[in-house]
């Protein structure tokens, strides 16, 4: 059987961001910068281009959102050692 995610990882939401997919008063424009967020950071394991690290924490990372960050921030971990493993958007700051 082949790898689905070949090579990438996927992307799960804690309670605090699904909470905020869900709500109706979300806009598609933040919507739509969040599920393009997930795919890319699924894909490339976590190593998106753009993302920057903590220093004493490098699996934990953050992503602008929209063109230049310009929408906010959404920040995420890389759990490699999990069963399975997987990457957990932790939170997600709106401007």
């Amino acid at each position: 059987m082949t790898d689905p995610y070949d090579g990438g990882l996927p992307c799960e939401l804690s309670e605090e961001v699904a909470q905020l997919m869900m709500d109706p008063a979300l806009s598609p424009e933040v919507f739509g910068a969040l599920v393009a967020a997930m795919v890319s950071i699924s894909e490339t394991a976590g190593m998106i281009s753009g993302s920057t690290a903590s220093a004493r924490r490098p699996q934990q990372r953050r992503l602008p959102l929209g063109e230049e960050g310009a929408l906010g921030l959404a920040e995420y971990v890389i759990v490699p050692d999990a069963d399975p493993p997987h990457i957990l958007m932790t939170h997600v700051l709106l401007y």
